[in-house]
C-alpha cells in the first residue's frame, strides 16, 4: 500500500475549504432549491383539489424565496452562509407549522392565530397525532446546514477560507468599494427577478380568474393557491396591518347600508314569526340550559357497532324531544369559539382567527345580555383555563354575570384535557341549583376533544375492527359523553329543574378525521363528495321542552346561528331588532327558503348544496342535488343562493370587525 506524500495530504485537508470558499457563490441558489422542494412537498401533503403545484406556482414560489433572501447578498459571506441557514430553519418552522395546522383545521395559519398560540401549546397530545414519519424531510438538510453554521461560528480557519485567504483590512479601497457595489447590484437585481416572478403570475390571477379574491378572500386556501404558503403569509400580514392600523373611519356608506339591509330582513323575518307563530312565548319564563358538545358529529347518534348503540342515551332523549338531523355547524378556524359566537350572538365567523380573540372588546347581541334584560341570571360553565381563547374576556362581553372555569370545579374525574364531563355535568348542576329562577346555564364540554383517547376505566364500546385507530377511540369517546348526557338529565331531574328549563344541546365541529375509509366502513357505504361535506358539516342538535311537547324529527336544513334566536322565541322574547342572523328553529311551521351558509360561502336550503371553487375558477365551483348527492350539470341553480351566502358573510364580517353591530340594530 502507498501511502499518500505530504502534498497530496495538504491538498486533502485543503479541499473541504475550498469548498467552503466556493459555498457563497452556490449558497442562494442551493438555498431556493432546497425549499423549493419543501414547498412542492407541503403541497403535495394538503392535497387540495384543483391546487396542485403548476408552473405558475413554482414561479411565485421561487420569487418569493428570492424576495425574502435578496439581502443576503449584501452581507460577508460568512454572514450570508449564516442568514441563509437561519432562513432556511425559519421558513422551514413556519411551513410545517402551517402543514400541522392544515391537518387539524384544514387551513392556514394567519397573524391572529399566531396571535392566540397558546392554543397550540395546549394542543399536546393532538399534535403528537398529526405527525407523520414523511415529515423528517422538511429537516432533512438540517443535518448538514446545522453543523456548517456550529462550524462558521466556531472555526477561524473556514473563516478565514471564506475571506479569501486575505486577512482582515488587505484589500485596497478601490477594490473593497467594487466588491461592495457588485454585491449590491447583485442583490438589487435579485430583488428585481424576485419581484417578476410574483408579480406577473398574481396579477394575471388578479385579472383573470381571481379578480375578486384578495377582496373577498372567503378561504385562505384560495389566496394560497394564488400566492403559494410563503406567499400568503406576506399578504395577511398585510391584510392584518391594514385592517388594525392602516385602515381609518368608517366604512363606505353603501357598504354599511347593505349590511343593515341584510340584518333588517333577518329582523323582519323574526318579528313576522314572533307575530304569527303559536309557539311564540309558549315557555315565558323558563329556565335555558345549553349545552356545547366538543367534535360531537351527528352521524354517530342512533347508530349500532357490533349490536351495541354507540349513542343509547341521546336515542332515548329523542323520544320526547325535538331532533334537528340536517343542522350543520358553521364554524372557521376559531372552531370551539366559533360554535360558541355563531350559537350565543348568531353571528358568522370570521375567515382568519377567532372572534373571540380578535374582537372581544366589540359589542355583541347576545343570548345571555338580552336574556339578562328580561330579568334572567346568566352564567358560563367550561371546565378548562379560563384564558383558552380568551373566554374570560369575552365572556364579560357577552355579559355573563359569572364564568364558572376550571378552578371552580374539583376535579375528581381527571379524564383528556381536564375534568370528565360526567363530574362536570354533574357539579355545574349543583352550581345551577343555587342559582335565582329564571336563569340561563350555558356548558361547554371536553372529555371528547381529538384525539380521542379514553382510558380503558371508561371505555364500555366494543370498536371491533376500529380498535386502536383514531375513529374507533372517536366511537369510544362519544360514547361517554353520551353516557354524560344521560346522567346530566338525571341530575337535572333530581334538582327539580328539567320540568322548568328549555334543555338544548349542540355539536360545536367535526372531528378532525379526514380519512373517509372508517367513515364509510361504520356507515356501511361509500360516500359521494356531497354526503362527506354534510357528514363533515353534520353536528346534532336537540330541544327539549318542560312539557315534552313537539317530539320528533324534524329535517329542514338549520345551523348554530339560529339557536340563540330558537331560545328567545319560545321564551317570548322579540329579537327582530338585535343584529343577528338566525331565525327560530322550533316554530309550527319550517321558515320557507331557509339557507344556511358557511364561512367558505358554501350553502344548503333543502333543495341545493354548493360548494364554492378551491381554486376561484368560476368553472370548478360545484351545484349538488340536496337530497341525492347528485351532481347538477347546470351549475347555475346555485348562483343566486351562492351570492346571498356572500353577502351575509360581508354584513357579519362588516358588523364585527368595524363594532358596528349597534349599528346594525333595526329601531323599535
Amino acid at each position: 500500500m502507498t501511502l499518500p506524500d505530504l502534498t497530496t495530504k495538504r491538498r486533502r485537508l485543503r479541499a473541504p475549504f475550498r469548498i467552503a470558499a466556493a459555498l457563497p457563490r452556490l449558497a442562494l441558489p442551493l438555498f431556493v432549491l432546497v425549499m423549493l422542494f419543501k414547498l412542492a412537498l407541503f403541497d403535495q401533503l394538503v392535497h387540495v383539489p384543483y391546487m396542485a403545484m403548476n408552473g405558475d406556482d413554482r414561479l411565485v414560489a421561487a420569487g418569493t424565496l428570492a424576495l425574502l433572501a435578496f439581502w443576503t447578498l449584501w452581507l460577508p459571506r460568512r454572514g450570508q452562509l449564516l442568514a441563509l441557514i437561519a432562513l432556511d430553519v425559519l421558513l422551514t418552522a413556519l411551513v410545517y407549522a402551517d402543514l400541522l395546522y392544515f391537518r387539524y383545521f384544514q387551513d392556514l395559519i394567519t397573524i391572529p392565530v399566531l396571535l392566540q398560540a397558546g392554543q397550540v401549546s395546549e394542543l399536546g397530545d393532538s399534535i403528537h397525532a398529526l405527525l407523520s414519519p414523511k415529515d423528517l424531510w422538511f429537516a432533512a438538510d438540517w443535518a448538514l446546514l446545522l453543523p456548517l453554521a456550529i462550524a462558521l461560528l466556531g472555526s477561524k480557519r473556514l473563516r478565514d477560507a471564506l475571506a479569501g485567504g486575505r486577512p482582515a483590512g488587505s484589500r485596497g479601497p478601490s477594490r473593497a468599494k467594487r466588491a461592495a457595489i457588485r454585491r449590491l447590484a447583485t442583490g438589487a437585481a435579485v430583488f428585481a427577478l424576485g419581484f417578476v416572478l410574483v408579480y406577473a403570475p398574481v396579477h394575471k390571477a388578479r385579472t383573470t380568474w381571481a379578480a375578486d379574491l384578495f377582496t373577498g378572500n372567503w378561504w385562505n386556501l384560495s389566496l394560497y393557491n394564488v400566492t403559494g404558503v410563503l406567499g400568503f403569509h406576506g399578504y395577511d400580514l398585510y391584510r392584518y396591518a391594514d385592517e388594525h392600523w392602516m385602515r381609518g373611519g368608517a366604512p363606505a356608506p353603501a357598504e354599511e347600508a347593505e349590511a343593515k339591509q341584510w340584518f333588517r330582513a333577518r329582523g323582519d323575518a323574526r318579528d313576522k314569526l314572533d307575530a304569527t307563530d303559536p309557539l311564540f312565548g309558549r315557555y315565558k319564563g323558563a329556565n335555558v340550559i345549553l349545552v356545547q358538545l366538543e367534535a360531537f358529529q351527528s352521524f354517530v347518534v342512533g347508530q349500532r357497532i357490533g349490536g351495541q348503540p354507540v349513542t343509547p342515551n341521546i336515542d332515548k332523549l329523542m323520544a320526547d324531544s325535538l331532533y334537528f338531523d340536517n343542522f350543520y355547524h358553521q364554524t372557521a378556524q376559531g372552531r370551539t369559539s366559533d360554535a360558541d359566537l355563531a350559537a350565543n350572538a348568531s353571528l358568522q365567523p370570521l375567515p382568519s382567527g377567532s372572534v373571540f380573540t380578535r374582537f372581544a372588546q366589540h359589542t355583541y347581541d347576545s343570548l345571555a345580555l338580552t336574556l339578562k334584560d328580561a330579568g334572567y341570571a346568566a352564567d358560563a360553565f367550561h371546565a378548562y383555563d379560563g384564558g383558552f381563547w380568551n373566554r374570560n374576556m369575552m365572556y364579560d362581553t357577552l355579559g355573563y354575570d359569572k364564568f364558572y372555569s376550571k378552578k371552580a370545579f374539583t376535579v375528581d374525574e381527571p379524564l383528556g384535557w381536564s375534568l370528565g364531563d360526567k363530574s362536570f355535568f354533574k357539579q355545574s348542576v349543583r352550581l345551577m341549583a343555587a342559582q335565582p329562577q329564571p336563569f340561563y346555564s350555558f356548558l361547554i364540554s371536553l372529555s371528547s376533544h381529538h384525539p380521542y383517547t379514553m382510558p380503558a376505566s371508561v371505555r364500555t364500546l366494543d370498536v371491533g375492527a376500529f380498535e386502536g385507530t383514531m375513529f374507533g377511540d372517536y366511537l369510544e369517546a362519544v360514547h361517554y359523553v353520551d353516557a354524560a348526557i344521560g346522567e346530566l338529565v338525571g341530575e337535572l331531574q333530581a334538582a327539580g329543574l328539567w320540568d322548568r328549563s328549555i334543555f338544548m344541546f349542540y355539536g360545536d365541529h367535526d372531528n378532525s378525521i379526514d380519512d373517509w375509509q372508517p367513515f364509510e366502513t361504520f356507515l356501511g357505504r361509500s360516500l359521494n363528495d356531497a354526503e362527506r361535506f354534510r357528514i363533515l358539516k353534520g353536528v346534532p342538535f336537540l330541544v327539549h321542552l318542560p312539557d315534552g311537547a313537539r317530539a320528533g324529527m324534524y329535517h329542514q336544513p338549520v345551523g348554530q346561528l339560529d339557536v340563540a334566536p330558537t331560545a328567545l322565541h319560545l321564551l317570548g322574547i322579540p329579537s327582530g331588532g338585535k343584529a343577528m342572523l338566525g331565525t327560530p328553529l322550533v316554530t309550527a311551521r319550517p321558515l320557507a327558503g331557509k339557507q344556511v351558509v358557511f364561512r367558505s360561502g358554501a350553502f344548503i336550503d333543502g333543495k341545493v348544496l354548493y360548494m364554492p371553487p378551491e381554486d376561484g375558477l368560476p368553472e370548478h365551483s360545484r351545484c349538488y342535488d340536496f337530497a341525492s348527492g347528485r351532481l347538477l350539470p347546470d351549475a347555475s341553480r346555485c348562483s343566486p343562493g351562492a351570492r346571498d351566502a356572500v353577502r351575509e358573510l360581508q354584513a357579519s364580517d362588516l358588523a364585527v370587525t368595524r363594532d358596528l353591530v349597534p349599528a346594525m340594530r333595526r329601531e323599535p
